[in-house]
């Protein structure tokens, strides 16, 4: 059993590693000439696929206007692409175009890291790890939902995304 000193620094740990995400995230975002929304967009298409722009701003927490600028953003930097709704050519989706280069080149060196660290895990640690990380990440999500509707922000920016 841990002592309450023990659980302080694995919190303090885990906020570390938390800030860390988060500032590599924003680091990366602007070795790109990207806004960090813009990247935290792009990754929402890349792992969700097409989507249409109100649900790029339900998942981003960005109203109407914020999102069509975003979109604007990411179309001219040649990330993604509006395209007709195949149900309703009066819509458009949003689709990601292919991996883009300068991203990978960004993002490469920490992959790499990250990749040497877990390579030195068992297989049924990793699994652990894995299984905690899609558990957490489905909590921080709902959570946020919860937040965004408690707060009366449902669908606005935040302030962190914007």
């Amino acid at each position: 059993m841990s002592t309450p000193r023990e659980r302080l620094d694995a919190g303090q740990i885990y906020r570390h590693y938390l800030s860390a995400v988060l500032l590599h995230g924003h680091a990366s975002a602007r070795a790109c000439g990207l806004g960090a929304t813009d990247l935290y967009a792009l990754n929402i298409l890349e792992l969700s696929g097409p989507m249409t722009p109100g649900e790029l701003g339900g998942r981003t927490g960005l109203t109407t206007g914020p999102t069509t600028r975003l979109i604007d953003r990411l179309e001219q930097a040649g990330y993604v692409r509006r395209v007709p709704a195949p149900d309703d050519r009066r819509k458009v989706i949003v689709q990601p175009v292919g991996k883009p280069a300068q991203l990978d080149q960004v993002m490469a060196r920490a992959r790499q890291e990250i990749g040497d660290i877990l390579a030195g895990y068992s297989v049924e640690q990793l699994d652990v790890l894995f299984d905690y990380f899609t558990r957490a990440a489905h909590a921080y999500e709902e959570s946020a939902e919860l937040l965004r509707a408690d707060s009366g922000l449902r669908g606005e920016s935040d302030g962190i995304l914007a």
